[in-house]
Order: C-alpha cells, then structure tokens, then sequence
C-alpha cells in the first residue's frame, strides 16, 4: 500500500509540474529573468502551492503524531546555515539558471526528450552521486581538530 501511495503522489506531483508549465524549461528562465522577458506566473504557482502546503502541514502536525505509513515524521531540525548548506545551495541555483531546471521537473521532462534534458539529467545525476560520495572535508577537519 506504502508504494501505491508514493507512485500516485509522484504522478499527482509531475502532472502538477506539467500543467504548471514547470516542466518547460524557457518558462523557468523567463520567470528567472527578471530584467529581461520576466514571466511571473511560476510566482503565483508558488504561492498557489504555499498556500495549499501550510495549512495542511498545520493540520497534520497538530492531529497526527506519527505519519501513516511511517514511525516518524521526517522533518529538518537544524535551523543554523552552515557552508555546506550554502555551497549546495550555490550550486543547486546555478545549475538551475543556467540549465532552466530543477530536479523534479527535469524528470518529469525527460520522457519527452525536452531540449537540454538528455544533457541536463546524467549531469543531474552525477553531481548527486558526486556529492554523495564525497568525504565531507569540513567534518574530518573538525574531528581532527578534537
């Protein structure tokens, strides 16, 4: 049951970004240049999933102590920016302007071989295997430090 649930969330979500027009890399760039052919619709996208998000996030975290198909929500607690947060986040921007865009919406895309997301997706790929196997420099440097 846990799969079916997170396959039909997963289609609801790309459908979401399809008929967002999220999925269409020109859209993203023009919402992004914001001194040239600005496109503010994906902002009321946004605000559209904001405005759907909060209150249920509200709702669930005040009648729910577990998730249904969990033992634990999954929520971030670090609330401090540290530079390996910055950095990712750096980059994660850049490649996100420059390649017009994000992860979510470049899969969504791929079965239809949108332009740049036969590129886009195995450089995707790499930087998240990448940075998943990478040491993280800062932490050994602190360890060693002790």
């Amino acid at each position: 049951m846990k799969q079916i649930f997170a396959l039909l969330s997963g289609l609801v979500f790309g459908l979401g970004l399809i008929l967002s027009g999220m999925a269409n890399p020109a859209k993203v760039l023009n919402f992004l240049d914001v001194f040239g052919t600005w496109d503010p619709s994906l902002a009321f996208v946004m605000g559209g999933a904001i405005a759907v998000t909060a209150p249920g996030f509200a709702l669930l975290f005040r009648y729910w102590n577990t998730p249904y198909f969990g033992n634990t929500f999954h929520v971030p607690t670090r609330s401090d920016l540290d530079p390996k947060l910055l950095t990712g986040a750096t980059i994660f921007g850049v490649g996100w302007g420059l390649g017009g865009f994000c992860p979510g919406p470049a899969l969504t895309a791929l079965p239809v071989a949108a332009t740049g997301t036969l590129i886009f997706v195995p450089f995707m790929l790499a930087g998240m295997w990448i940075a998943r196997h990478t040491p993280d420099l800062a932490l050994k440097r602190t360890a060693g430090a002790a």
